[in-house]
């Protein structure tokens, strides 16, 4: 797939969301090998700050019973599943595609830190709800693949204008639940020259209509269904 500005990746990506979480605990690093061995070309994880700096992947950023914020503990006080995205690295390699939902923005630095010591920027998708956070980050770091997650409810100004506007500031793909997604939206993008990728696609049916659509990736807890769904084609 290949935007306009010259943004390219794989076919169709096939996004383990969470690693292989309905096989293994999720985002842990057993949910995610397996995710890869399984065949899934990319992962996906969400990220957050701890309060000594380190990235680490876990979805509502809390633990314990008292569900204590990630961002106000010191890396070593956190349980020993939750990987760190250079724990990542270091167990599964770097020839994946890697999407990251920033879900506490100041771990940005970190992330692209750690990604350049691995290598591996250029196969790193950072996502964020803001696009005035993702233009900056745009502005920062120029070789980043950015991915606005949204809604088509929350794109109030129309898709249209929508598509135009994540052109002018650089973000190479909008990301949707995968019921939002129709064919001519698929193709208004795709004309503004951004990509197209569908979150919760969980059953064969799903994923075979977004693939006949024309998504670039998809997300999917269940990945033996969606690596064979992106190996059958559209």
């Amino acid at each position: 797939m290949t935007t306009e500005d010259g943004a390219t990746g794989c076919e169709v990506i096939a996004f383990a969301h969470r690693g292989a979480r309905s096989q293994a605990p999720e985002n842990t690093i057993e949910a995610f090998l397996l995710a890869l061995e399984l065949g899934a070309t990319g992962l996906e994880s969400d990220v957050w700050l701890t309060a000594d700096g380190v990235a680490v992947l876990d979805h509502d950023g809390q633990v314990g019973p008292r569900r204590m914020p990630i961002g106000t503990l010191e890396h070593r006080d956190l349980p020993g599943a939750i990987p760190t995205l250079g724990d990542l690295y270091a167990a599964c390699g770097t020839d994946f595609e890697l999407s990251l939902d920033l879900k506490d923005h100041r771990a940005i630095a970190e992330v692209v830190a750690v990604a350049e010591t691995h290598g591996a920027v250029e196969r790193l998708w950072v996502v964020h709800e803001l696009v005035d956070v993702l233009a900056e980050w745009r502005h920062r770091w120029p070789g980043l693949r950015l991915v606005h997650t949204t809604s088509v409810g929350a794109m109030v100004e129309g898709p249209s204008e929508h598509a135009s506007k994540l052109g002018e500031v650089g973000v190479e793909a909008v990301n949707l639940r995968s019921d939002e997604w129709s064919p001519e939206l698929v193709a208004l993008f795709h004309s503004r020259g951004r990509l197209c990728f569908a979150w919760d696609a969980q059953d064969s049916e799903t994923m075979h209509a977004l693939l006949q659509m024309g998504v670039d990736a998809l997300y999917s807890d269940h990945v033996g269904e969606l690596v064979r769904a992106v190996a059958a084609g559209p």
